[in-house]
Order: C-alpha cells, then sequence, then structure tokens
C-alpha cells in the first residue's frame, strides 16, 4: 500500500515538474535577444552563489539544455529560489 502511494506522488511530482519547465522553457523562447543577454550576464553573477551553497556548481555544458530545464525547476523548488534568479541562472546555463 505504502509503495502505491509513494509511486503516485512521485509521478504527480514529475508531471507537475516537467509542466512547470515546459511553460518556463516557452516564456524563454519568446524574449528578446537583448533580453537573452541580460538574462546571461545576471545568471553568471548568480549561479555560483545559489549553486555553491547546496553543492559545486556544474557547468552548463554538462547536461542538455532540457535536462537544465527539470533540473532548474528541481533546484528552485529546494532553494527556494525567485523566478527571476531562476530563469537568469537557466539562461546561463542553457548558453554554455
Amino acid at each position: 500500500m505504502m509503495r502505491k502511494i509513494f509511486v503516485a506522488i512521485a509521478f504527480a511530482a514529475l508531471a507537475i515538474g516537467w509542466t512547470g519547465a515546459r511553460v518556463l522553457a516557452q516564456e524563454q523562447d519568446n524574449m528578446s535577444p537583448a533580453e537573452h543577454k541580460r538574462l546571461f550576464r545576471e545568471g553568471a553573477k548568480l549561479w555560483p552563489i545559489y549553486c555553491n551553497t547546496c553543492h559545486n556548481a556544474r557547468p552548463g555544458s554538462e547536461k542538455a539544455p532540457y535536462e537544465w530545464d527539470l533540473i532548474i525547476m528541481h533546484m528552485r523548488t529546494l532553494g527556494n529560489l525567485p523566478q527571476e534568479d531562476t530563469n537568469a541562472i537557466l539562461e546561463y546555463l542553457k548558453a554554455r
């Protein structure tokens, strides 16, 4: 019984994370080049601050862009990151 509940909760969490990641990716697809540059610069400043708090910061080239979409949603929840900071870090990671 407990295993079924755990599986259901895990599946729901994955579905919510995937949906949130897709919304975030669509928002970034609609940005101007100037906005991409601004977010990249901001993300470069925030990336070592937030990521090194709990673990060694990973280089952006370590994961594919779609993987960073999912990872950043998880990290945003764990680290209680503001949405604007999350967007900037994601832009930085995807561009590296």
